[in-house]
């Protein structure tokens, strides 16, 4: 019995999934995921409700738009967020907003540096222009799908905007993994982590459409405000393991020595680009389910 359950095991390891699952493991994902949820909670979402309020009233609905769809929330759920809150946030709210939202940047930056296996990086005025500039793609990401939501809406057109949006997505996470990790990684070797992310999160956001409601719904009726907060960090959480997975699945993908990994990797058989410091060595025990939910650093 325990022969085979030991090929079976060796099977298992050989599998492509097995490898992205064993570098979830390595990042402690459920630990990374909570950290990532979070910090998107309360620096990242009010960041573009905020923002969207000093914007005009055009690209204003177009952002909004394009958050509601992806949270899934339809009526009165998310009637606060279409209300002009520019009369109660000034410009140094703006400013000081934008500051706190680049400790989500950070921490997704963290994610990708784990997945990765390189080298942490020490946190200075070069992270908090770095996360600027990912939250202003982020924005106009939202606002140009937000916008095309609204010009593509019904039928054939819903169907291309689907197309255009996992597109645009796509390349938005391509970018978000190029950029975080500093040009260190191949632009090439990370088309997959962008793809992937893309249609996993696709799939999240549609199914939040058909549960998230009810969610709201119920927990505004119970708990009030406090009920909606708790239902958007529910949401968040799990667009949080829809990252992971394809931030987990990039590197597995690369480094496969079989046809796949030859595929991504093309003529060149490195991942990394000239110049760049070596990765960190995996590591060197056997992991389990318990280091998903241990924390090696601080997040």
């Amino acid at each position: 019995m325990r022969q085979r359950i030991a090929a079976l095991r060796t099977r298992l390891e050989r599998l492509l999934l097995w490898r992205v699952w064993e570098r979830m493991l390595e990042i402690e994902f459920v630990d990374r995921s909570v950290a990532l949820a979070g910090k998107a909670f309360v620096s990242f979402f009010p960041l573009v409700i905020v923002v969207a309020a000093f914007v005009p009233e055009r690209i204003r609905s177009s952002i909004i738009t394009s958050v509601t769809s992806r949270l899934g929330i339809r009526g009165d759920a998310l009637t606060l967020a279409r209300h002009d809150v520019r009369k109660a946030t000034g410009v140094l709210g703006l400013l000081l907003t934008i500051f706190f939202a680049t400790s989500f940047t950070t921490a997704l930056q963290r994610v990708y540096l784990r997945t990765w296996r390189r080298p942490p990086r020490t946190a200075g005025v070069g992270a908090y222009w770095r996360g600027a500039v990912w939250l202003l793609v982020a924005l106009v990401c939202l606002a140009l799908l937000g916008g095309l939501r609204g010009a593509l809406d019904g039928g054939l057109g819903f169907g291309l905007f689907a197309i255009v949006a996992l597109v645009v997505t796509a390349g938005q996470w391509w970018f978000t993994a190029w950029f975080l990790l500093q040009g260190e990684v191949r632009a090439r070797v990370l088309v997959p982590s962008g793809v992937i992310t893309s249609i996993v999160t696709a799939g999240y956001a549609a199914s939040a459409s058909i549960w998230m409601p009810g969610v709201v719904t119920n927990n505004q009726a119970q708990f009030g405000f406090f009920g909606v907060a708790l239902a958007l960090v529910t949401w968040f959480s799990g667009a949080a393991i829809c990252v992971l997975i394809g931030a987990c699945a990039g590197p597995v993908l690369a480094e496969d020595t079989g046809r796949v990994g030859r595929l991504i990797r093309g003529d060149e058989s490195g991942t990394l680009t000239a110049g760049a410091d070596p990765p960190l060595p995996a590591p060197a025990r056997e992991l389990s389910l318990r280091d998903a939910f241990q924390s090696t650093e601080d997040s």
